[in-house]
C-alpha cells in the first residue's frame, strides 16, 4: 500500500524482508520481483528518478520509442502496489546495521517533517544519480531542452545525434573526452568549456586533428523553440547554431545514507558481484549506483537479479512450504 505520515506505526513495528531505497526503474523492478517471491517489501522513494526526466525511451526493448520515462515509472509503481508491496515517499537519511536487521531512518515530508525508523533484513540501494547540467543564470532555460535534444548519455542517444551539429558541454578536459566517442556518430562537433577551465596544448592538437571546434567563451543561454534547442547564445551576443547537445558534466550520487556501512567503492560507484551484492552480504546495489552501464534496461535487470539473490538466501533459510503447515494455519 501507499504509506503516508498517518499510517507509519504498523510498518515501523515489523521487520521487512527487504527495504528498497529508490523508486526508479531498478527499485520498482526489484520490488515487483520481491513481491512475486512472496516477500515483504518496502520501497522508500524520494521522487523524481533520473528516468523521470527522459522524454522518449528510444532503446528500451518492447516499448514504443516515444514512451516517456514517467510513463514507465507510473506503470511500474502501479504494478508493484498491485502485488501488495508498501511504498513511502520519503528521504532516507541513515542506515544502521544492528546485526540481524538494519534500521533505516527516513524523513517524511519536506515541511513539517516526520521522522521514522523502519527495519529490514536486506537492503537494496537503488537511489541512483542525477546529472549535473550546464550552468547559466536561468537554470529553467536548460530544463527547457534537457531530455529532448540536449542529451546526457551518449550510449542512450548517440543514434539521435548522427550526422548532426552537436555541442559537447564539459566541466574539465577529461569530461570533454566523450567527444571522441561521439565522433563515431557525427563529425560536426563543437566543444564548450564555458570559460570554466583551461585545456592542454595536447588536447587542442587532438581536436585539430579531428577537425572539432573549441569554444572557450561563457554561455549566456540556450536558444530554440518547442523544447528543441537550435544553438547557444554567448555572453558577447554571438550565436553558435547546433542541432543537439551532449552534456558531460558529471553526476551527483545519492548514496550518503550508506556511509556508515563502509562499503567497497570504485570512485563513487559501489562495487558489486554478479548478483549485485556489495561488500556487505545483506546490502545490494543496483542501477547507476553500482559499477557498470548506466542504462534503464540494465537497472531493470539489476533489480530482478538482486531480488532473486535475496529470495534464494531467504528460501534456503526458511525452507519450502509443507502441506501440513498450510492446512494447520488454515484451521487457526
Amino acid at each position: 500500500m501507499q504509506l503516508s505520515k498517518q499510517d507509519l506505526q504498523e510498518s515501523t513495528d515489523k521487520v521487512y524482508d527487504t527495504i528498497v531505497i529508490g523508486g526508479g526503474v531498478g527499485g520498482l523492478s526489484a520490488g515487483i520481483y520481491l513481491q512475486r517471491y512472496l516477500l515483504n517489501t518496502l520501497i522508500v522513494d524520494k521522487g523524481k528518478a533520473r528516468s523521470f526526466w527522459m522524454q522518449e525511451l528510444h532503446n528500451y526493448l518492447g516499448l514504443p520509442p516515444d514512451t516517456q520515462g514517467r510513463t514507465l515509472l507510473k506503470h511500474g509503481k502501479d504494478h508493484y502496489l498491485s502485488l501488495g508491496g508498501d511504498l513511502l515517499n520519503a528521504y532516507v537519511e541513515d542506515i544502521t546495521d544492528k546485526g540481524d536487521f538494519f534500521e533505516v531512518k527516513v524523513k517524511v515530508g519536506r515541511q513539517n517533517s516526520t521522522y521514522a525508523v523502519f527495519r529490514a533484513r536486506y537492503i537494496i540501494a537503488a537511489s541512483g544519480i542525477i546529472d549535473n547540467l550546464p550552468f547559466v543564470d536561468d537554470i529553467q532555460n536548460v530544463y527547457e531542452y534537457a531530455g529532448y535534444n540536449l542529451h546526457v548519455c551518449l550510449i542512450c542517444d548517440g543514434y539521435e545525434m548522427a550526422d548532426k551539429r552537436v555541442g559537447v558541454f564539459g566541466r574539465n578536459e577529461r569530461s570533454l573526452q566523450v567527444a571522441f566517442s561521439l565522433g563515431w556518430f557525427t563529425p560536426y562537433i563543437t566543444l564548450f568549456t564555458q570559460d570554466m577551465f583551461e585545456v592542454s596544448s595536447q588536447f587542442r592538437d587532438r581536436l585539430w586533428e579531428h577537425e572539432y571546434k573549441l569554444v572557450e567563451k561563457p554561455i549566456k543561454q540556450f536558444i530554440g523553440e518547442n523544447h528543441q534547442m537550435t544553438g547557444v547564445q554567448m555572453m558577447d551576443g554571438s550565436v553558435i547554431e547546433l542541432d543537439a547537445g551532449l552534456v558531460s558534466m558529471g553526476s551527483v550520487f545519492h548514496s550518503s545514507y550508506l556511509s556508515g556501512l563502509n562499503l567497497q567503492t570504485q570512485g563513487e560507484n559501489l562495487v558489486t558481484d554478479k548478483m549485485c551484492r556489495t561488500s556487505h552480504p545483506r546490502v545490494f546495489a543496483i542501477g547507476d549506483l553500482k559499477t557498470g552501464l548506466n542504462q534503464v534496461i540494465v537497472a531493470a535487470s539489476d533489480g530482478a537479479i538482486a531480488a532473486t539473490g535475496i529470495w534464494g538466501e531467504i528460501r534456503r533459510e526458511r525452507g519450502v512450504k509443507r502441506r501440513s503447515d498450510v492446512d494447520a494455519a488454515a484451521l487457526v
